[in-house]
């Protein structure tokens, strides 16, 4: 579905254009169309790759979908690959950005995704004198909007991470603090799958050979470079302290179970002592004086008794009971 179709020259708003028109304007001096597609068919990339002259393996790679984030040169055009991520029901939902970059033209293709992109354009169409950078600095607006949307998910698993932590030491939480740590463990991984290649391939804008589109906005691709390098560093804390804590938490479930083991043990001990005396008087030899003892039976009931709680006293008071 085609979003908009717009001209820019010097950095201002021309005019929306049909489609039909996007060849002569891209073919003026000073001058670049932005189209923007919600889930392209595959008739509207044909179109597109008509108008713009597009390689056929970056449209390829955009009808197929589901790329790894990337960035590829194809002579003296670029093929770009940003993934979006939204939270929805407490589950990351990816979608994609496929974004193709010329020195006169930028094509951004949305899949799978509810995020709207129009602000950036009205932000980028606010600040001409940056707008005037060319395709270049659109690359970047796009950018910088998908990778900015990536810090309240940041903050939501940090969030989350600290509610956890809370209740680790919280009795009968154990099971359920194991699997909620294993489920943040698995957002963090999917959001980190996002981050870090396109953190790698984003060195190719700033610094050294850099495409000709971008020379003019090197030093805003650096800034979009290190908001993904706080991210991935972010997201490496929060992975190592979900790693330490899954440790403290199994650790907790093993001192549990010692506690059980312990208090099993003391009763096991405490009815070992009955198990002795039954045994001994239960074993009806001839000359065995307590036999005919009037008051063999209270007697030895309460020694028994009196053991027992001598027992009981001794494991509650080392804190076995």
């Amino acid at each position: 579905m085609l979003i908009n179709c717009v001209a820019y020259q010097h950095g201002h708003k021309l005019a929306d254009i049909p489609v039909a028109d996007i060849s002569d304007h891209i073919a003026e001096p000073d001058t670049f169309v932005w189209v923007a597609l919600k889930d392209a068919k595959d008739d509207e990339l044909a179109v597109m790759q008509h108008e713009f002259g597009l390689h056929e393996l970056a449209v390829e790679d955009a009808l197929r979908g589901h790329q790894r984030p990337k960035i590829e040169e194809y002579g003296d055009s670029l093929f770009v690959v940003v993934k979006t991520v939204e939270m929805v029901d407490d589950e990351l939902v990816l979608g994609e950005i496929d974004i193709f970059v010329g020195n006169n033209y930028v094509l951004s293709s949305r899949q799978n995704s509810a995020q709207s992109f129009m602000g950036v354009r009205a932000r980028t169409e606010r600040e001409p004198h940056l707008l005037q950078h060319g395709s270049g600095f659109v690359l970047y607006a796009l950018m910088d909007a998908a990778v900015d949307r990536y810090f309240p998910i940041v903050d939501a698993f940090e969030e989350e991470l600290e509610q956890i932590e809370d209740s680790i030491f919280m009795q009968q939480t154990q099971r359920a603090n194991i699997q909620r740590l294993y489920e943040l463990k698995r957002k963090v991984m999917t959001l980190r799958h996002a981050v870090a290649p396109l953190l790698d391939a984003i060195g190719k804008l700033h610094g050294g050979r850099v495409p000709s589109m971008c020379l003019s906005s090197q030093e805003y691709f650096r800034d979009v470079h290190d908001h993904l390098a706080r991210i991935n560093g972010t997201l490496d804390t929060i992975r190592d302290t979900i790693g330490t804590a899954i440790q403290v938490n199994l650790s907790m479930v093993a001192l549990d179970e010692g506690e059980v083991n312990k208090r099993l043990a003391a009763y096991a001990a405490i009815f070992a002592v009955l198990t002795a005396f039954a045994g001994i008087w239960g074993m009806n030899f001839k000359n065995m004086p307590e036999l005919d003892w009037r008051y063999g039976y209270p007697a030895a009931l309460t020694l028994m008794a009196t053991t027992c709680l001598l027992l009981y006293r001794r494991f509650k008071r080392a804190g076995w009971l």
